[in-house]
């Protein structure tokens, strides 16, 4: 059985302080690194010979605007099919440098959820065979999902407060 410290230790011994903010969330294995090491982690996890961490389940991004320096996260879920064993890690990035490497070389599946990323927070992935938008239409000139949007449109009239509970 894998378990969350045997895991953590050989990231620890491999990267050392390259990966850092370990956490047990709901029993999930959660560790940050760098964008410069993002993608050796992934593929280290994969290509490991008992861990088999090798399928990507989800790769997201999440914005944190009062954390200067570090406004935008990218988020990996991965999973051992062999072990049943999900791991998450995250890499912060700085919104005046919204770059971090591709993962499409190491999962075909990375590509649509790259380009959905970029799609709906602006995070450029470099190296991206075709990262252009998947949802909304190309000629829109903005990030929806960023917070400095609101969440409803203030201006509509169909919507009655009582019926929403405020």
């Amino acid at each position: 059985m894998l378990s969350n410290q045997e895991v953590a230790e050989e990231l620890l011994g491999k990267y050392g302080d390259q990966v850092f903010d370990f956490e047990e969330p709901y029993g999930l294995l959660t560790l940050s690194t760098t964008r410069e090491n993002i993608i050796p982690v992934l593929e280290f996890l994969r290509d490991h010979k008992s861990y088999q961490v090798n399928f990507l389940t989800d790769l997201t991004g999440v914005q944190y605007p009062e954390n200067k320096g570090k406004e935008f996260m990218v988020v990996y879920h991965m999973h051992s099919f062999i072990h049943n064993f999900r791991i998450r890690i995250k890499v912060s990035i700085p919104e005046a440098d919204i770059h971090i490497p591709t993962a499409t070389g190491l999962f075909a599946s990375a590509n649509w959820m790259e380009r959905e990323t970029y799609d709906f927070y602006g995070i450029l992935f470099d190296g991206h065979p075709n990262l252009i938008r998947i949802l909304n239409i190309e000629e829109m000139d903005y990030f929806p999902m960023r917070k400095e949007y609101p969440l409803e449109d203030a201006t509509r009239e169909d919507k009655i407060d009582a019926l929403f509970g405020r």
